[in-house]
């Protein structure tokens, strides 16, 4: 079955990748096919004995359309920011600062990843997700490692700890200042699409790449999100 890429889903609560109707993975999580100095990881081939590469979820398959979340009667929804185009990310706590690029889906459902040309590769937003702001968690990918032999862009999101600001600065001039709540390690065969893509009753991101890197395989098991919540 392939996936088929709906859009954007924005309503009272919306849901991003692609609607939440199917199960949707991340391309560019590859095990070496030569040997590279060890932290490098291309976006197809990757050689990183301690480091994960590019984000990677399960294989495609189906699964259920999300209920909305679950607002008290009487209680009104989170305030949240109007639609605007993400631009920069910046996260001061790990000394990042990255163009966002803004990619869709292959032709076989899956999430692109950002092309690393040997000299690192930005972060990117997935088109499909509501902007950052937006009601909904919006999707920002990453890479763990470069071809250069520099971490990527996400190398260190794991020194993430809650509390730590992330800033996304917006096409309309505004910016979007999140607070972490958490980080979570998900096996690729038990990802959690629901929890990760589902509807949210504020603004939230998530932040992705792959971890696990097993020099055995040359493969990526895992996956490393990171949630954080609009500040109010």
């Amino acid at each position: 079955m392939t996936p088929k890429n709906p859009g954007h889903h924005r309503g009272p609560l919306a849901s991003t990748a692609a609607g939440v109707l199917l199960l949707l993975t991340l391309a560019g999580c590859a095990g070496p096919a030569t040997t590279q100095d060890a932290g490098t990881a291309p976006p197809v081939s990757v050689s990183a004995p301690a480091a994960p590469g590019t984000p990677s979820a399960p294989a495609a398959a189906a699964a259920p359309a999300p209920a909305p979340a679950a607002v008290p009667s009487g209680q009104q929804l989170p305030p949240v920011m109007a639609a605007s185009a993400p631009v920069t990310l910046t996260i001061p706590s790990i000394s990042v600062r990255t163009d966002l690029i803004h990619l869709g889906l292959e032709d076989n459902g899956s999430l692109k990843v950002p092309q690393d040309d040997g000299n690192g590769a930005p972060a990117s937003w997935y088109d499909g997700s509501p902007t950052p702001g937006e009601r909904g968690p919006s999707v920002l990918l990453g890479h763990v490692n470069s071809p250069n032999g520099r971490g990527g862009v996400f190398a260190d999101l794991r020194k993430l700890t809650p509390g730590a600001e992330i800033t996304v600065s917006r096409a309309d001039g505004s910016t979007a200042v999140f607070t972490v709540d958490r980080g979570a390690l998900y096996p690729k065969d038990k990802f959690p699409t629901l929890e990760v893509y589902g509807n949210t009753p504020g603004s939230e991101l998530r932040l992705i790449t792959c971890d696990g890197y097993d020099p055995a395989t040359g493969e990526f098991d895992d996956n490393y999100v990171i949630y954080a919540t609009l500040k109010a």
